[in-house]
């Protein structure tokens, strides 16, 4: 949301999923944000949002067959644009690695798990910079250092199941920056790992972006991994953005019910011991076609028959055009709901010290 030419700019993408013998599956309905040098955006929302299907029509990494993309991606490298979603996939595979990359949820599902990590870290250099022999070795512990391996020369002789988690998920790291991308997409990078490993791989991140001006997608569903790491946030449910703003406008006023029930949903520190969660009612499968009206409507506790006349439009809400939400009963900045949110010392606290 800043004023600088974007690296990736996404407009309206929408992946259709087919139905063999039943109906078919929206999973991507029309979303839209921008990518930009030095900054994070973020994707946030429950499981089944349509996050992580985002990121794999980006990476040209869906099925080939029974999937349908629409939509733009235009990516910008130096002075030309590319389509992402119109190219052939041996285009795709020159970008992957050299202008693209992506850190996988599940880092031993995504290492090879028979084939050293060194081996797997040289073949990138090699494909995209040409490096090969001792020059790779050397580029390769280099890399693992920098994220923080230590001993890489020993660790390059290693298999996967030989690292502990932060390894392996730093071991990814290194070889999404390999070639220096423009872009890079981290979907979920800090799941499975412990509260001191996750600020370190966070941290990480935050320097990358910093040092190399990439433009950083950052998938997740905590809103604790938002406020300390996300410059621009875009709330997903069922497939579309029903809540986009700069980080502070969003945790200091937010308008969606959406967006305030995931901040409800967050453990305050100040809470009295045994005190219940306010989670959000229902599951995500609990929604309806957004042709139909908000797919949050199920589940919204300011619900009403506006709500289904027809899909809500994206309304500006902020004074400087950066703050939008989709709902025709939004929540205002002196609800009792938003300011329980706002006084939590474990969301304002963190938002405070990362701005």
């Amino acid at each position: 949301m800043g004023s600088s030419t974007p690296l990736l700019a996404v407009e309206e993408l929408s992946v259709v999923f087919d139905g063999r013998g039943s109906d078919e599956v929206r999973a991507v309905d029309g979303v839209s944000f921008t990518l930009e040098e030095g900054r994070v955006t973020g994707l946030v929302g429950e499981s089944g949002c349509g996050k992580s299907v985002t990121s794999l029509a980006l990476m040209g990494l869906l099925p080939s067959r029974g999937v349908r993309v629409g939509g733009s991606a235009v990516l910008r490298t130096g002075d030309t644009e590319v389509d992402l979603l119109g190219l052939a996939p041996g285009q795709m595979r020159d970008l992957r690695g050299s202008q693209l990359a992506m850190i996988f949820q599940d880092p031993l599902s995504s290492l090879n798990p028979v084939v050293p990590i060194g081996r797997q870290v040289t073949e990138i250099l090699t494909r995209h910079r040409g490096l090969r022999g001792s020059a790779a070795e050397k580029e390769a512990a280099d890399l693992l250092y920098r994220v923080g391996i230590p001993d890489p020369g020993r660790r390059l002789k290693e298999y996967p199941h030989q690292l502990s988690g932060g390894m392996r998920q730093r071991a990814l790291i290194a070889m999404a920056v390999a070639c220096r991308p423009r872009v890079m997409i981290a979907d979920e990078p800090t799941t499975a790992l412990d509260v001191t490993i996750q600020a370190q791989i966070l941290e990480l991140l935050k320097d990358l972006v910093t040092e190399e001006g990439t433009a950083l997608l950052m998938i997740t569903h905590d809103l604790g991994v938002v406020a300390g790491l996300c410059d621009d946030i875009n709330v997903l449910y069922a497939g579309r953005a029903v809540e986009t703003a700069p980080r502070a406008p969003l945790f200091a006023d937010p308008t969606h019910p959406y967006t305030v029930g995931l901040l409800g949903s967050i453990p305050r520190l100040d809470a009295p011991r045994g005190e219940p969660l306010t989670p959000i009612r229902g599951s995500v499968n609990d929604n309806i076609a957004w042709a139909d009206g908000c797919a949050f409507a199920p589940r919204c506790d300011r619900y009403l028959l506006d709500c289904l006349q027809g899909p809500p439009e994206l309304v500006v809400s902020g004074a400087d055009g950066t703050h939008a939400h989709r709902c025709v009963n939004p929540v205002r900045h002196a609800d009792a709901a938003a300011r329980a949110v706002l006084e939590s010392p474990s969301v304002v606290g963190d938002e405070e010290e990362s701005a």
